[in-house]
């Protein structure tokens, strides 16, 4: 992979010759290029480098467009560069803060709630956000997608009492759209199982991702569709996204939204509340509202849940209850989610 350099021209997605692949080849990974593209003080330099030795930099060159100049603080940033704050331990963050290692079957397929399996299918992403709950994941020793598919095929087969099949990573959408298509077509082979729902933050971070053979093996099987897409705040949704989104909603997939509440991003109500706005422009339902999964390197973000609460209740007193996430957060070894407010 190409490390850009922080004098490279910023290209549009529709300047990329090769389309995402070529997106994601061109990514920055080096934490100087990005700091001096922003222009941010020399002092974030040497901090970031610290602590991407921890969890690697990735951005790519669409999400950076989006960020302000010269800005330390701006939200999106803040998702993606890392800092000193990362090194601290502190009590109570930990490596596997959702129970994914306890879940996890003797197959690689991970299996916490009734009626439903997840398939981690890869440990890429298409950007490396901070407060990632799998940033400490062991990848490595995770079964891969392309050797064991018809494995994890058979396994859900022989399980009636299997009625979602979630694809998650990493980020699915890193993967070929052939790979997806296959395992698509063994999927709808399988008659109970009647949904698959991906988990991606690729229309949102490279919006180009959504291609016409995607949408085509997203809706070509009998089962419905759902992809859970991954934004925290109103900046992240440009036209292209918009675009981008508004596509799959026109070929029949059901779009839902996760947001994590990250302080110093979107811990006020009014950020809140445009995100709402502009996830429903974009024909997306805002889903969930998610306390920060304790995973070590991320207490910085951690917002008290009381004030998590206290944002949902003036969210509801403003907006309709269609447009309000429920707030909630994942507790290793329960039988679902804890819905807070």
């Amino acid at each position: 992979m190409i490390v850009a350099n922080a004098t490279d021209p910023v290209r549009t997605p529709s300047a990329v010759a090769d389309g995402w692949r070529d997106i994601m080849r061109h990514a920055i990974r080096d934490p100087i290029a990005l700091c001096q593209h922003l222009q941010l003080p020399r002092r974030f330099e040497q901090a970031a480098i610290r602590a991407s030795h921890q969890f690697p930099l990735f951005v790519p060159r669409p999400y950076l467009e989006r960020i302000r100049l010269a800005d330390p603080h701006d939200p999106l940033l803040r998702q993606v560069l890392p800092l000193d704050d990362e090194l601290a331990d502190v009590p109570g963050f930990t490596q596997d803060p959702v129970g994914d290692l306890l879940a996890r079957q003797q197959s690689g397929i991970l299996q916490k709630y009734q009626g439903r399996v997840l398939m981690i299918a890869t440990g890429a992403c298409g950007i490396n956000c901070r407060y990632c709950f799998r940033r400490h994941f062991p990848y490595a020793e995770v079964a891969k997608l392309s050797r064991h598919a018809v494995t994890w095929v058979e396994e859900i087969r022989r399980d009636p009492s299997i009625e979602e099949v979630i694809l998650s990573g990493g980020d699915p959408l890193t993967l070929a759209d052939s790979q997806l298509a296959r395992l698509m077509d063994m999927l709808s082979t399988i008659p109970h199982v009647r949904r698959v729902r991906i988990h991606s933050r690729m229309p949102i971070v490279i919006p180009s991702r959504v291609t016409t053979e995607l949408c085509r093996w997203l809706t070509g099987h009998r089962f419905s569709s759902v992809m859970v897409v991954h934004s925290n705040h109103p900046n992240e949704l440009d036209q292209h996204v918009e675009a981008a989104l508004k596509r799959l909603a026109n070929v029949g997939v059901l779009l839902l939204n996760q947001s994590v509440l990250l302080r110093g991003v979107n811990d006020q109500v009014d950020t809140l509340a445009e995100l709402s706005h502009r996830l429903l422009d974009c024909r997306v339902v805002p889903y969930y509202l998610h306390q920060l999964d304790r995973v070590a390197g991320a207490a910085h973000f951690e917002v008290p849940i009381e004030r998590g609460v206290q944002l949902v209740h003036q969210l509801r007193a403003r907006m309709a209850g269609y447009g309000v996430p429920r707030f909630a957060r994942e507790v290793a070894g329960q039988a679902s989610k804890e819905v807070l407010a």
